[in-house]
């Protein structure tokens, strides 16, 4: 098993913490990891990516130039990484933050208005757990409940209240997926 995944959008999104969860979900599934953040000096509004990489066998480097799939958050980061997705690959994206939908027909693509399912929710904190839980429907690599224990993890103590609407978001974004048609 390898995946090779690209989180992409403006920073505040919770770009990098999904990025983290996963990676912390591999570590607990006992998978070979690798997290690689890149961002702007802007704390909120600049782009943000992470890569990660998820293997039973040794990862030889963190850096890789095409991937198995690629979740996208805005137009930017769109325009840059729609052409890196592999050949039958998944393309994941929120239909909020893309105003050029990708063209590409050799890959499959989702969209998820996470957004949209935030106002409904009351909490836009949400907003990366649903599409987190998006993926894990499209891409089941990493089990739910080793997402969980991330989560867990991921968060400050004092944020551990906010776990159980964390764990339904996820399992929102799993039923609010849609694959496109060609």
């Amino acid at each position: 098993m390898k995946e090779e995944l690209i989180i992409a959008g403006f920073g505040g999104q919770g770009v990098l913490s999904m990025g983290k969860i996963l990676a912390y979900a591999g570590v607990i599934q006992d998978l070979e990891v690798s997290w690689m953040p890149s961002y702007g000096p802007e704390m909120r509004g600049g782009t943000a990516n992470v890569m990660v990489m998820l293997s039973d066998k040794p990862i030889s480097s963190p850096v890789v130039h095409e991937f198995d799939t690629a979740i996208i958050l805005n137009q930017q980061s769109m325009d840059k990484f729609e052409s890196m997705v592999k050949p039958g690959g998944a393309l994941i994206y929120d239909k909020n933050g893309v105003a050029n939908p990708p063209t590409r027909v050799d890959i499959d693509i989702y969209t998820i208005d996470a957004m949209a399912e935030t106002v409904k929710m009351g909490s836009a904190k949400m907003f990366n757990t649903l599409i987190l839980g998006g993926y894990l429907k499209v891409r089941p690599s990493i089990l739910l409940d080793s997402v969980f224990q991330a989560l867990k993890r991921s968060l400050p103590e004092r944020a551990w209240k906010l776990l159980p609407a964390n764990e339904m978001a996820i399992k929102r974004g799993m039923e609010i997926i849609e694959k496109q048609s060609v």
